[in-house]
């Protein structure tokens, strides 16, 4: 019996050691030393961030505002194209935000309109391959 336990106690710091040393289960040599490998296939992106907006959202109720703030995706060769055109993105999200009625703002699924809507429009004033995608970082209601 003891004979068992002595033999337990070795294979399980055996199994602890192949585990933390990476022997099993491990990562790659690249990710261990702390380096970011990315995909080749990856396009060279870059992120345009959009000033903060606030809005006020109109209704029968008490004054509410939206707040929002976002990112633009776009390809690096775009950049300075979009970074040009930036006052009329943020007017058309402007334009937009405030036609918005207050009653979509409470349903669920609103977010996601919005986005794509906002999106929608953002690529008719950029170009429809200049932008591909807008980033939601801040979206709050008060």
């Amino acid at each position: 019996m003891i004979f068992g336990i002595v033999l337990m106690l070795i294979a399980g710091a055996g199994a602890f050691y192949a585990l933390r040393s990476g022997m099993i289960l491990g990562e790659s040599e690249p990710a261990q030393q702390g380096q970011v490998v990315l995909d080749p296939a990856l396009p060279e992106l870059a992120f345009i961030p959009i000033e903060p907006l606030v809005v006020s959202i109109g209704g029968a109720g008490p004054e509410r505002h939206l707040r929002f703030a976002g990112q633009l995706e776009v390809d690096k060769a775009h950049l300075p194209e979009v970074q040009l055109i930036m006052p009329r993105v943020i007017d058309v999200l402007n334009t937009y935000l405030r036609a918005v009625d207050s009653k979509t703002f409470e349903e669920t699924d609103s977010l996601v309109r919005i986005r794509a809507q906002m999106l929608r429009r953002i690529k008719l004033v950029a170009g429809e391959n200049r932008v591909r995608d807008l980033l939601v970082s801040e979206y709050i209601i008060n």
